[in-house]
C-alpha cells in the first residue's frame, strides 16, 4: 500500500472515483500540505501543475491505502498530462508520492483554483475520464496522450448535449444502456452500444446492438454581405465523398470547424471565419442547432449566417497549414447560390439549410443593414 498526495483536479472526489474505478470508502483520506511548492494553472490547458516555490505551500489530500492497481490506474490517467511520480515528505512528516510535470511539458500561468475549475470543467472532465479509463489495460497511455485534445473535445460536446433543444412533443423515455465499448478512438471514435429503450406503448424493447460514429460539435457559418447581397463559400477536400466513392471529393461549403473545449459555438464561428478566410464577422445570426445524421453519428451543428463585408478582393487560398488545410474561398451572389440549391447542386446539408434560411430572412437582413 502506498501514500499519495494529490493537489490538483483529482481532489474533485467524483473524478478520483472515476479514475480509480470504485468508491473511496476503504481509503484513509486527510488534508495535508506540501511546503515549498505551489499549485499553478497551466497555460496550455484546464488543469494545474505543481512547481517549487519558496515560502509557499500546496494544499491537497493525502491518500493512504492505495493498492498497486489504484496506482496503476492513476498513473495511466496522469500520463495523458505528461506527469510522473516523485517522492516527497509532506508537512505532516508523512512520506508520499506526487505527480510532477515532466521538464518543459507545460507553462505555469498564475495560481490555480479548484472551485473555479470544478464550476467550469468538472462535468466535462468526468466525461473525459470515463473515455480515458475505458481504455485502461487495452489502449496504450501514449495513444491517450496523442489524442487527448480530441477526447477532451468529445467530453465538452457531451456537456453541451445536456442543453440541446427538442420539440415539446418529443418522447423523453427511458433508455437502459446494457453495455458499451469503443473499439476505435482517435481523432474520431466509434462506439458500440447494447441497449433497451422505452417504446411508444410504454413497454421496453428487446436488447438492441447499435454503433455510432462519435465526433465533437461544430460551428458552421455562412458569411453574407447584406449590402452587396453576396456570400462567401470555401472549397476543400472532404473525406465523406471520398469514403462514399464520389468521384468529386472537393466540396463548396460554409465556413466550419469543431468547437474547442471551453469555447462557445459563437466563439468558434468567429475563430473559424478568421482562420479559414481572414474574415471579421460583424454579427452572427443563429440559424439552427441540429444533429447531422442522428441515426448514425453524434455530429451536432450550430448553424449561423455571419454578416460581414465581402469586397471583391476577399477571396484567396488559406487554412491552417499545421492541420494540413488547403482551402480556397469564393464570393458569389446570393441569387446564384439559391439557383445552385434549387438545382440540387449545393451537395451538403449545412449549405443547403443555410441557403433556405437566408432566403427566408434575406429581406429583413438587407433592410436592417
Amino acid at each position: 500500500m502506498k501514500n499519495m498526495f494529490i493537489y490538483g483536479t483529482l481532489r474533485y472526489i467524483p473524478l478520483l472515483e472515476t479514475v480509480i474505478g470504485r468508491p473511496l470508502g476503504d481509503l484513509d483520506i486527510s488534508q495535508d500540505l506540501l511546503l515549498g511548492h505551489a499549485a499553478m494553472a497551466v497555460a496550455e490547458g484546464p488543469f494545474p501543475m505543481i512547481i517549487a516555490a519558496a515560502n509557499s505551500q500546496a494544499d491537497g489530500l493525502l491518500l493512504r491505502g492505495l493498492s498497486a492497481d489504484d496506482i496503476e490506474r492513476l498513473s495511466y490517467y496522469e500520463a495523458g498530462f505528461e506527469y510522473d511520480l516523485r517522492s516527497v515528505t509532506l508537512a505532516s512528516g508523512v512520506p508520499a508520492e506526487v505527480y510532477f510535470p515532466r521538464e518543459g511539458a507545460w507553462t505555469h500561468n498564475g495560481p490555480w483554483d479548484l472551485g473555479a475549475w470544478v464550476e467550469k470543467w468538472g462535468q466535462a472532465t468526468l466525461y473525459q475520464a470515463r473515455e480515458i479509463m475505458d481504455g485502461f489495460g487495452t489502449v496504450p497511455a501514449a495513444d491517450v496522450a496523442q489524442w487527448f485534445d480530441r477526447i477532451r473535445a468529445r467530453a465538452w460536446s457531451a456537456v453541451n448535449a445536456q442543453t440541446s433543444r427538442h420539440g415539446a412533443g418529443t418522447l423523453q423515455g427511458k433508455v437502459e444502456v446494457l453495455a458499451r465499448s469503443r473499439p476505435y478512438s482517435r481523432f474520431f471514435a466509434v462506439e458500440e452500444v447494447q441497449l433497451r429503450h422505452e417504446t411508444f406503448d410504454g413497454a421496453m424493447s428487446e436488447p438492441l446492438r447499435r454503433a455510432v460514429f462519435v465526433s465533437s460539435d461544430a460551428a458552421i457559418v455562412l458569411p453574407y454581405d447584406p449590402v452587396r447581397d453576396r456570400v462567401l463559400l470555401v472549397e476543400q477536400v472532404r473525406m465523406g465523398p471520398l469514403g462514399r466513392g464520389d468521384p468529386v471529393v472537393w466540396q463548396m461549403e460554409p465556413l466550419a470547424g469543431l468547437i474547442d473545449p471551453g469555447e462557445t459555438a459563437k466563439e468558434a464561428a468567429h475563430r473559424e471565419a478568421w482562420e479559414e478566410a481572414g474574415l471579421r464577422i460583424a454579427r452572427l445570426e443563429a440559424a439552427g442547432e441540429c444533429y447531422a445524421s442522428p441515426g448514425a453519428a453524434t455530429d451536432f451543428f450550430y448553424l449561423f449566417v455571419g454578416l460581414c463585408d465581402l469586397p471583391d478582393d476577399i477571396t484567396g487560398v488559406g487554412g491552417a497549414s499545421e492541420e494540413g488545410e488547403n482551402i480556397r474561398s469564393h464570393v458569389i451572389s446570393f441569387d446564384a447560390l439559391l439557383k445552385m440549391a434549387e438545382a440540387r447542386e449545393t451537395a451538403n446539408a449545412p449549405l443547403t439549410l443555410l441557403v433556405y434560411w437566408l432566403a427566408h430572412h434575406r429581406d429583413h437582413l438587407r433592410a436592417s443593414s
